[in-house]
């Protein structure tokens, strides 16, 4: 039988499209946070995951449908690239208690997950 999918990649109109629309994003966070920094993660079947750092210590993330494109989307908005969600790279994440309280959940007294 054959194989009917298509792969997305940053030549395909629809995922240059998805990138060029995550990298605009991207570029919003990091002008919101003095700046930025970015490592790419691959989840599995959803896609790949970007994880923002922002200069002041404020994080987020985005999931793209493929890694080529989440590394398109960075690539376009001009952000350092980590291979590697390392110690350097992870010490510049700022958490305060909702933060502890969601990750540690119940375990510390915070909320539910559900």
């Amino acid at each position: 039988m054959a194989d009917t999918q298509v792969e997305e990649t940053p030549a395909n109109p629809r995922a240059e499209k998805q990138a060029a629309k995550l990298a605009k994003e991207i570029a919003a966070f990091a002008k919101a946070h003095g700046g930025a920094e970015a490592q790419v993660a691959y989840i599995g079947e959803r896609g790949s995951r970007i994880v923002l750092v922002g200069e002041d210590g404020g994080w987020g993330d985005l999931v793209a449908r493929t890694d080529a494109i989440a590394r398109s989307a960075v690539a376009k908005s001009g952000l350092t690239l980590h291979e590697d969600f390392d110690g350097d790279f992870a010490a510049k994440v700022k958490t305060g208690p909702y933060e502890w309280s969601r990750m540690a959940g119940i375990q510390v007294g915070g909320p539910s997950n559900t």
